[in-house]
């Protein structure tokens, strides 16, 4: 597993935990893959969880519970399960997720079942509009309850930018532009087509990854200011 750029030991604990279930599974097994940032260059050890796409012929609950023992053997692992159809029927109300998936995998074992995603852009649209005006809501709504508390604001200002950027990331594709994976970039890209205040977000990011502190002063100023921000992404969205 050379091609995934995460330490030694967590690679170990990939080949025991797709051990296991090919021995729990046998043939109702149809393939395991790695995606998200263990997948890409953005995987930080000790941080992120590392993300299995299982798919099984039959998902029901008797069948996902050869799995929970395994499951609770590997915390930092975080697995979803599907059979082939549910994938080939739910592209349409999840073409985010579905292309994260098949933008960053490597695939550890049986049929490549992503690489046929296909994605209408009429779809893509929708849930990026969808996804931006939900989050715009919970933003607002965590400020009149929470304004006073700088401490969760800064939490959930540096817990929003990377969900955020998660969904705006998308944009690009809907104007068909590369779609970069590291948060900078992203911002940076985000910046050129739809001119957002790169500092500002950069400023965000820069505080969750401790880069740099926020002061209370400064946390109500970002906030309000970011709040500003996803409104008019949102308002770009809903006219493309």
């Amino acid at each position: 597993m050379k091609e995934l750029n995460i330490p030694d030991k967590l690679k170990s604990r990939i080949e025991d935990f797709l051990k296991r279930l090919q021995s729990a599974y046998g043939q109702e097994l149809v393939s395991v893959a790695i995606y998200g940032s263990a997948a890409s260059s953005e995987f930080i050890d000790k941080h992120s969880n590392i993300n299995f796409l299982i798919v099984l012929k039959d998902t029901d609950c008797q069948h996902l519970h050869k799995a929970t023992d395994i499951i609770q053997k590997f915390p930092l692992f975080d697995p979803i399960f599907m059979t082939e159809q549910y994938i080939n029927s739910s592209t349409d109300i999840f073409p985010i997720e579905f292309l994260d998936m098949n933008e960053n995998n490597y695939l550890l074992f049986g049929k490549d079942t992503l690489s046929s995603i296909q994605i209408d852009t009429r779809n893509l649209r929708f849930q990026c509009e969808q996804e931006l005006k939900i989050k715009l809501l919970s933003l607002k709504s965590a400020y009149l309850r929470m304004h006073k508390n700088k401490s969760v604001l800064r939490s959930l200002l540096f817990k929003s930018i990377s969900s955020i950027l998660h969904v705006s990331r998308n944009l690009l594709r809907l104007k068909n532009k590369p779609v970069p994976y590291k948060k900078e970039d992203i911002i940076n890209s985000l910046g050129a087509e739809f001119q957002i205040n790169t500092a500002l977000w950069k400023k965000i990011l820069d505080g969750k990854f401790k880069a740099i502190k926020l002061s209370n002063q400064e946390t109500e100023q970002v906030f309000q200011d970011f709040v500003k921000e996803v409104e008019r992404v949102a308002d770009c969205v809903d006219r493309l």
